[in-house]
């Protein structure tokens, strides 16, 4: 009879044995239910054409860790194309039922249906779907984009134990205390997304918490006290923080706010952790997500379901979002082979921040910064801000002052289109003295552009307040660039610059583009529409489907916000001069990044300023941000934008249209009453736009 240290013996070696991967025939199978080449497979998996073959006719089998990733991909493939004539798998996930007609009759289909049975063995139980009469899309195509996650990236969670996901989807919820809902989530729900990048990570899943729900936990229902809500959390000696920490989960630094990260240290290669939203809490603010804290459970989770498809799992605000999709799309490290040993171990990713904060140059920080208050720094800054200026009265002609009409044409999120293929520092700066202007290094230049000549029925191109600059000064490289192309000299006197450079923004707007054209087409606003009809589309967008057009508004928001956050200031009243606050240990802290983005956005505004009175000799009343105000003589901007004979837009001016950078109709106002405004010191673009003059530097 054999001992128990040679069973124990022959099981460790079982269980040491490498992946077993199925047979050539169906790895071929699999690959071509896929559509993949083997070439492309080949790609995928850093090896040759031939030995995917190899692998795929039985002559030779990979190894490790390429063995590991092949297994990974012949498994899902498996999972979403099973042999022909296979018996399907064994799921305790019940398929939702098709949705009924009548309220009642679905009512009680849900209180009649079955629950799901342990079974002894068979792991967690998943929860039961119920019907929902906003589902779309039956169960398997859900869970066809990733059967890890078969009910979508998250769901919000009702007062009466109903988690509403994605697509209609309602899961029952039985957690009674804030860690059953974590493990819950984790164990049960189903929940989750994929990684936006091969070596990022995988959504951690989110669970929006209405008033009732967050009642029912434990939690109280708003969140009272001196300082903004958004800012506030629960003291350390609450009952709900004090049974996380005995349960061994972790609270992140924010602690236990409108947005909580609940966490356990990684085990293995499995995250544990759960994104918390409180909606009575503030979580989703109403200028990023107008009206959808008010709406119905099923609601909420369309809107925050859709912008996770399209953006990413909402993981804060729409500032920290923005953010957090710059981080998935540019993973800072990847797997690489230490030379020495042959493990792998984590790399720089070529092309990301990496995982290093790396302090500005002083010209390029905050007044407060420690790079700034250690040093005595004093030798200015960079003041690399969007437009706020205003024409004076006294330069506005007869002809101007008798058009009847003052309209507002907005860029469609110029900030956004200012990223696409923007070059950016990778690296730390350098410093240079009298360095030789180079229009494709990123960095600030300090140079003298007082010289430069601007019509003074423009902005100057160089100052956010439109004023011609008096002297040397920190510009961005793309201001100073505009000043050659203008036809001037320039001889910087500094620099700071970055020898590691890159398009490190090009996924984020390649996303955000898509995400932002995609919603305004399901609100009826495409690329075929004429510009009549886009104007008529666009006035009426918001009310086609007010879901989709708060999606919009927060992606909108991601853009600002992210960008904003790139040089988040210190908060919180415990703050003291010089000291590093937490915005600045993350990569992602860099103020020349997001005063490169400012800057090209300034720039091509003001480009598209020229060319309009170029070709129309019409002069913009105010500048706001990314909204111009010109004089018109009728309500449309039909009425003043250059056509050709043919009825073709003319190139290089404002053009309509739903594509970021083109513009689209703000408002109307009479031009006396613009004219007002303007003697008495204010910004029409301000009252016609709403003013959002800054890009917002987020929570």
């Amino acid at each position: 009879m054999a001992s128990e240290e040679e069973l124990f013996a022959s099981v460790d070696a079982l269980l040491n044995e490498e992946p077993h991967l199925p047979p050539p025939a169906e790895r071929a199978r699999l690959r071509e239910a896929a559509g993949i080449t083997q070439a492309r497979l080949a790609a995928a998996l850093k090896t040759t054409t031939q030995s995917v073959k190899n692998w795929e006719n039985g002559r030779s089998e990979p190894k490790s860790p390429r063995l590991d990733a092949y297994q990974r991909l012949l498994n899902g493939w498996a999972a979403k194309y099973p042999a022909p004539g296979a018996a399907p798998a064994v799921s305790a996930v019940a398929t939702a039922p098709a949705a009924s007609a009548e309220p009642a009759a679905s009512e009680a289909a849900r209180a009649d249906a079955p629950q799901p049975v342990d079974v002894p063995g068979a792991g967690p139980t998943r929860p039961a779907i119920r019907p929902a009469a906003a589902s779309r899309r039956p169960a398997s195509a859900r869970s066809a984009a990733d059967p890890r996650f078969p009910h979508g990236p998250l769901a919000v969670l009702g007062g009466d134990g109903c988690a509403y996901g994605v697509d209609g989807i309602v899961l029952d919820c039985p957690a009674a205390t804030v860690v059953e809902l974590v493990e819950w989530t984790l164990r049960a729900s189903g929940l989750g997304a994929p990684r936006l990048h091969r070596n990022g990570k995988d959504s951690d899943p989110l669970i929006v918490l209405t008033a009732a729900a967050a009642v029912k936990l434990g939690l109280p229902e708003r969140l009272e006290g001196h300082e903004q809500r958004r800012s506030l959390r629960l003291p350390e000696d609450h009952p709900v923080v004090q049974q996380v920490a005995r349960a061994k989960w972790r609270l992140t630094q924010r602690g236990f706010g409108p947005w909580a990260r609940i966490y356990r240290k990684i085990q293995g290669r499995e995250r544990q952790c759960v994104q918390l939203a409180v909606l009575s809490w503030d979580a989703l603010d109403p200028r990023s997500w107008p009206g959808v804290a008010e709406m119905e459970p099923a609601a909420i989770a369309r809107v925050l379901g859709v912008y996770a498809q399209r953006v990413i799992t909402p993981r804060g605000s729409t500032a920290v979002s923005g953010l957090e999709l710059m981080t998935a799309l540019r993973p800072p490290t990847r797997a690489v082979q230490d030379p020495q040993t042959g493990n792998w171990v984590p790399g720089r990713n070529p092309g990301s921040l990496g995982v290093e904060p790396v302090d500005p140059a002083p010209p390029e920080a905050t007044p407060e910064h420690p790079v700034v208050v250690d040093s005595g720094w004093s030798g200015g800054f960079l003041n690399e801000e969007a437009y706020q200026w205003v024409r004076d009265v006294s330069l506005l002609s007869d002809e101007e002052c008798t058009l009847p009409y003052a309209v507002g044409l907005d860029l469609n999120t110029a900030f956004l289109a200012a990223a696409a293929r923007l070059v950016v520092g990778l690296s730390a700066p350098d410093h240079f003295v009298g360095p030789k202007f180079n229009p494709k290094i990123p960095g600030s230049w300090l140079v003298d552009l007082s010289h430069v000549e601007v019509d003074p029925r423009l902005p100057s191109p160089f100052t956010p307040d439109g004023t011609r600059p008096t002297g040397p000064a920190w510009y961005q490289t793309h201001t100073v660039a505009y000043a050659q192309e203008l036809g001037y000299n320039v001889a910087p006197v500094e620099g700071y610059l970055r020898r590691e450079t890159g398009a490190y923004l090009d996924p984020w707007h390649d996303r955000l583009k898509a995400a932002y054209v995609d919603t305004l087409a399901d609100l009826g606003v495409t690329r075929e529409l004429t510009d009549v009809e886009f104007l008529a589309a666009m006035e009426r967008h918001k009310d086609a489907d007010p879901a989709m057009a708060a999606v919009l508004a927060a992606i909108k928001a991601t853009v600002k916000g992210g960008i904003g956050k790139l040089r988040e200031r210190p908060q919180g009243r415990k703050y003291q001069e010089g000291e590093r606050w937490p915005a600045l240990q993350r990569p992602t802290w860099r103020p020349d990044i997001r005063a490169a983005v400012i800057s090209k956005a300034r720039i091509n505004m003001h480009r598209k300023l020229r060319n309009m009175a170029t070709m129309t000799g019409l002069y913009p009343l105010a500048v706001l941000s990314d909204c111009v105000v010109y004089p018109s003589p009728g309500d449309s901007p039909l009425d003043f934008l250059p056509y050709a004979a043919s009825g073709k837009p003319q190139p290089g001016g404002f053009r309509l249209g739903p594509t970021p950078g083109l513009a689209k109709l703000e408002g109307v106002q009479s031009m006396l009453w613009a004219v007002d405004l303007m003697e008495q010191g204010y910004n029409p673009a301000r009252h016609i736009k709403g003013g959002d003059a800054v890009l917002d530097e987020g929570e």
